[in-house]
């Protein structure tokens, strides 16, 4: 009994050897196996880790290659920007500077037309350009020299009726001035009697002056080279203007100047159609006789063709007579016999 539990206790020893021996072996492979797929493992996490810093790297290449073609393009945007910002500078300097060009000559206008006497040179050179540039030149003088010893700034050399007629190119500026720098509703009122005396009493000048009988027309022009003037006139002053109708002073501006200056042009024009319509009729009447001496030449030249036409048509049958006896002459000239030949003639004959 003593022997079977010895041989069973060395055979559980030996056994539990064999299992431990096993069991560090297995462990062992475990062990390997467990370096193999570790190393495997890492190998994977480095090729990922690698692939992963590549593509890491590709996109910060690719986003700072973005970055750096958008600043580009924001700098020459910026460029083109401040470009064209420093041209609209220069224009806007260039137009600053005209502006204070316009500024200078303005107030020089302003300067001039507070002037009495600069002012009337100054209308009367628009009037000059008007003028000028309608009319032909022998249709107007200037300054001409009246029988009252009144010299008018342009006369208009009009034939009868209506006559020649006068254009003065003065303006009573001072009360338009006072009209439009009046504040309160006494200035206003005291302005507006102010410009309409003076512009009454203008009118009646230049009826006194340049309306002579005999040696003008009936009327006379008031030329306002302000269309502002002009507006004010008839929108507020309608009894100025009637006042000037029964004055037979027409008040005209440059708009309305140039439109009668238009009309005297048709005037003259017409007038001369006039002058000339006696010349005229007599070159018409030249002219129907030549017509009819080349109505008389066409009828001649018709017959000379008709008579050429009939000599062409005998022309052509002398012709074919001869063309006749030739082929008979070379009838007899191919060996006819003499007398054949006579009968054959004489036959065709």
């Amino acid at each position: 009994m003593v022997m079977l539990l010895r041989r069973d206790k060395n055979g559980l020893k030996e056994f539990l050897l064999q299992s431990q021996g096993e069991l560090a072996g297995r462990l062992t492979l475990l062990n390997e196996s467990n370096r193999q797929e570790q190393s495997r493992i890492f190998d994977a996490l480095n090729e990922q880790k690698l692939a992963v810093l590549k593509l890491m790297d590709d996109k910060l290449l690719a986003v700072t290659k973005s970055v750096g073609e958008g600043l580009q393009q924001n700098a020459n945007k910026t460029n083109e920007t401040l470009a064209a910002l420093r041209e609209r500078l220069a224009k806007i300097d260039a137009a600053q500077q005209k502006i204070s060009s316009l500024s200078e000559q303005v107030v020089s206008l302003q300067e001039v037309l507070s002037n009495k006497q600069a002012r009337g040179a100054f209308g009367e050179i628009q009037l000059n350009d008007l003028v000028t540039s309608i009319l032909p030149p022998n249709a107007y003088s200037f300054q001409a020299l009246l029988s009252n010893g009144k010299k008018a700034d342009c006369l208009l050399n009009l034939p009868n009726p209506p006559g020649a007629i006068v254009i003065d190119a003065k303006f009573p500026l001072e009360s338009y001035y006072a009209l439009r720098h009046a504040a309160t509703d006494r200035e206003k009122v005291e302005a507006e009697r102010f410009f309409r005396a003076s512009v009454i009493k203008h009118i009646k000048d230049i009826a006194e002056k340049y309306i002579i009988p005999g040696e003008t027309a009936e009327s006379a022009l008031m030329f306002l080279p302000s269309e502002a003037i002009y507006a004010e006139l008839h929108a507020n002053f309608i009894d100025v203007v009637e006042h000037s109708y029964k004055a037979k002073v027409w008040i005209v501006s440059p708009t309305t100047l140039m439109a009668t200056l238009n009309t005297v042009r048709a005037i003259l024009k017409d007038a001369h159609m006039r002058e000339q319509a006696g010349v005229i009729q007599q070159e018409v009447g030249a002219l129907l006789d030549d017509i009819s001496r080349l109505d008389e030449r066409v009828e001649n030249l018709s017959r000379h063709f008709k008579q050429a036409g009939d000599d062409i048509d005998s022309i052509k049958i002398s012709s074919g007579k001869i063309a006749k006896r030739v082929q008979k002459i070379e009838a007899i000239e191919l060996g006819d016999s003499e007398h054949q030949a006579l009968e054959h003639f004489a036959a065709n004959e």
